[in-house]
């Protein structure tokens, strides 16, 4: 059964609900808090998909940590096949000798995140680390440093909880799939 949102986008099936996200996002944010006890940490979201995440998870850690965000944009013709993007938004918070976790919505190929690593280990930070919601390491082009997952998912283009379609679902309490012909 399917259903359309918004007279644009057909969703196939609900795939995660709310309670299901939030618990995860729960035990993703203690296991933080037990493994990070004692340690200047800081949690930096990648916006925009991770930010239902990244609210959820930061407020599950039972630590004293920093929070910030970074942006990117897509280098037209180049991310896709480089993981070459452009920062648009950068964290305000010095960084160096502090642990810094990434929270990412979705890693699927790990190129972007290879290059957001790479550019927050530039800052000096003691480590990285990194939590994302959704992990696809089957299509995984470069090892990265995925530390917690909630989630392994497959091929499958999935909409809310900070993901999206053209910029529309980002909102939605749930995740859903997309039919084939929607993706």
């Amino acid at each position: 059964m399917s259903f359309v949102l918004d007279d644009s986008i057909e969703i196939k099936r609900t795939v995660y609900d709310s309670n299901t996200l939030q618990e995860k996002a729960h035990e993703l944010g203690q296991q933080i808090t037990g493994d990070y006890k004692g340690k200047e940490l800081v949690i930096v979201g990648v916006i925009k998909g991770a930010l239902y995440f990244f609210s959820d998870l930061t407020r599950a850690v039972d630590l004293p940590i920093m929070i910030d965000m970074i942006g990117f944009g897509n280098i037209p013709d180049t991310t896709k096949k480089t993981g070459a993007v452009k920062i648009t938004k950068d964290i305000n918070i010095d960084i160096s000798g502090k642990h810094v976790i990434i929270a990412e919505d979705v890693i699927r190929t790990g190129l972007t995140t290879a290059y957001l690593t790479s550019y927050l280990e530039s800052k000096g930070p003691a480590d990285i680390a990194i939590c994302t919601m959704f992990f696809n390491p089957d299509r995984l082009l470069i090892p990265i440093p995925v530390k917690y997952y909630g989630f392994e998912i497959d091929d499958s283009w999935l909409l809310g909880y900070g993901m999206d379609r053209n910029e529309i679902g980002r909102n939605l309490p749930y995740v859903a799939e997309l039919p084939k012909k929607e993706q």
